[in-house]
């Protein structure tokens, strides 16, 4: 059963706005379908919404 913008503030407090809710449902949809391991799609989509909400890039966190 794939996942809705409603299921986010249950798996992290960072989603906390309607469009971080929908960036969770579709990167935590998206990794599922690619891997089949629902504890993997929530933490990257968890992952996601963190860099989303401080306002920083991959590249930015490691330069």
């Amino acid at each position: 059963m794939p996942w809705t913008p409603e299921d986010a503030p249950r798996h992290t407090h960072k989603a906390d706005t309607q469009d971080l809710c929908e960036v969770w449902a579709e990167v935590a949809n998206k990794v599922l379908a690619e891997t089949g391991d629902e504890g993997r799609a929530i933490r990257a989509a968890n992952a996601v919404v963190a860099r989303l909400r401080t306002g920083r890039t991959r590249r930015e966190t490691f330069e």
